[in-house]
């Protein structure tokens, strides 16, 4: 596998990603800009409205035919956070040339089907559809009035809007259903003309291009001027900033539960960019898997815990520990895991813990190149961290992680917020 990236025009790269480890071609188009309490809602709606067609593909149905045209083409789209980042992510998979019974030019036509459905909205009179815009605000508010249901998800989207309260990353990635009514169909569009214009543009190209194709570039970049999409003077959020200690801070919830929620969120202090593999290795001994000493001593040997384990969220720093604990074993499951914490900053852990940990990290890095989608999720997150560094590279990092390293990192812990969920 090889990858390669060029700039297209200011603000739009093209992310090549050649691989004769598939039998199809995964093209993708990721929109990424700052999220707004404003637009968040908007944002969602937009995603879900470019779903529905464009110009050329005015309806769902000649999506359907359109993609079976291109021998059973996949299409979809979604909608996260990156940071203090909205990403509109669009993905087409197709058949590799190759495998076809006759030769045709099936990339390029899938390269042009993505780009219209992105950029070449179905718009008249400079307006969204407003049939079909009423019936994505009713999804909406369904997906939105569904995050109560999960209440593990709900708690850690809790514990996140309570740390980052009044910052970007703490707003609801799909909106607040209070804005719904608010919103027009004049209004979206003028909404998709603004976030396209203030979007970094990143589009990846997964195949085997090693016999013809090569000129994808080409085909990306008439696309784009035939639609206008402009260079863009993009703002986006690069989350490389170094934290300061905050005061700690506990936040209880009460809900008609089964089984409480225990979400306790930590940041990660005075970490430089180049130190984040060691986080990784960090949140890896703390809480990333079966041999965790969270698992080990929270749910295994205290038998406090259904659940327990830890999420290290890369671009923000932090780390989130997520325990679902039996009510009346708060306390007592808050004093262990507290001690997990110090222990690391003590140096409690050895090589096997060192070992075991590693492992985790590198196995989940090389499963990465066995799908396309993950691969393209890789080198998307190297663009926003501004590294360049392949998988190998990044897993031989991971590798030469030592304990003096590790100790370092644990030693500029410190708790933000404790949240618990409970009857």
């Amino acid at each position: 596998m090889s990858y390669n990236k060029l700039t297209l025009k200011q603000g739009i790269t093209l992310h090549n990603i050649n691989t004769a480890k598939f039998k199809t071609n995964l093209c993708a188009v990721f929109l990424t800009f700052p999220i707004t309490y404003e637009n968040a809602t908007k944002d969602t709606l937009i995603a879900l409205m470019l779903k529905r067609g464009s110009k050329n593909l005015k309806t769902r149905q000649e999506i359907t035919s359109k993609l079976a045209e291109l021998y059973g083409a996949e299409f979809d789209s979604g909608l996260d956070k990156s940071g203090d980042n909205h990403v509109l992510k669009f993905y087409l998979e197709s058949l590799n040339e190759e495998y076809l019974p006759q030769k045709e030019d099936l990339l390029q036509k899938s390269i042009e089907t993505l780009l219209d459905l992105v950029f070449n909205p179905n718009i008249e009179n400079d307006e969204f559809n407003k049939e079909f815009l009423e019936q994505e605000k009713n999804n909406l508010e369904q997906i939105i009035n569904s995050k109560i249901d999960n209440k593990t998800m709900y708690a850690l989207n809790r514990c996140i809007e309570e740390m980052y309260k009044d910052e970007p990353y703490g707003l609801f990635t799909y909106g607040y259903e209070e804005d719904l009514d608010k919103i027009t169909n004049k209004e979206l569009y003028n909404a998709y003309l603004e976030m396209l214009k203030n979007s970094k543009i990143d589009i990846f190209v997964s195949g085997n291009f090693s016999e013809g194709n090569s000129n994808v570039d080409e085909i990306i970049m008439k696309q784009i001027n035939e639609k206008n999409v402009q260079p863009r003077n993009i703002d986006v959020y690069v989350e490389n900033e170094v934290k300061e200690p905050v005061a700690e801070k506990v936040v209880r919830e009460t809900m008609d539960v089964s089984q409480g929620k225990l979400v306790i969120g930590l940041d990660v202090t005075k970490l430089e960019p180049e130190d984040k593999a060691v986080a990784s290795v960090y949140n890896a001994i703390l809480g990333g898997g079966a041999n965790s000493k969270l698992f080990q001593n929270v749910r295994e040997k205290a038998s406090l815990a259904y659940s327990a384990g830890s999420l290290y969220i890369k671009n923000k720093n932090s780390i989130v520990i997520r325990s679902g604990i039996e009510q009346k074993n708060y306390e007592k499951a808050l004093e262990i895991i507290e001690k997990q914490i110090d222990d690391m900053k003590q140096g409690n852990f050895d090589e096997t813990d060192m070992k075991n940990a590693k492992q985790l990290i590198v196995a989940s890095f090389r499963s990465m190149e066995d799908e396309q989608d993950s691969t393209i999720s890789y080198y998307f997150g190297k663009e926003m961290e501004q590294e360049n560094a392949d998988i190998a590279t990044y897993i031989s990092k991971i590798e030469n992680v030592t304990k003096e390293q590790i100790v370092k990192v644990a030693q500029n812990v410190t708790i933000n917020t404790i949240y618990f969920l409970s009857k």
